[in-house]
């Protein structure tokens, strides 16, 4: 019996969003990914000062979109980056 992969192809590219440089105004953009992520004002901290940190992963472009808009609002640098397609074995 052989194993067959299939790749199932839709409209919607997951995202991914970034954040690059928490720039000159770091807690606003801490209170800001706080509300986003719902963590805890200690762990928003950590996760803006280690940049580039990853605040979501595997999302819709519209919430990336929203998400990195809050965020470059709040002063920081951030983007959006679509995840590479799975890399399947060809036949």
């Amino acid at each position: 019996m052989a194993d067959e992969y299939f790749l199932l192809v839709c409209d919607d590219v997951s995202h991914d969003v970034v954040l690059t440089d928490p720039g000159p105004r770091v807690m606003d953009v801490v209170q800001v990914v706080r509300r986003l992520k719902g963590l805890s004002l200690w762990h928003s901290k950590v996760l803006v000062t280690q940049v580039p940190a990853v605040i979501f992963t595997d999302v819709s472009e519209e919430t990336a979109a929203a998400a990195v808009s809050a965020l470059r609002d709040a002063g920081a640098r951030a983007e959006t980056r679509e995840q590479p397609e799975p890399d399947f074995p060809k036949r």
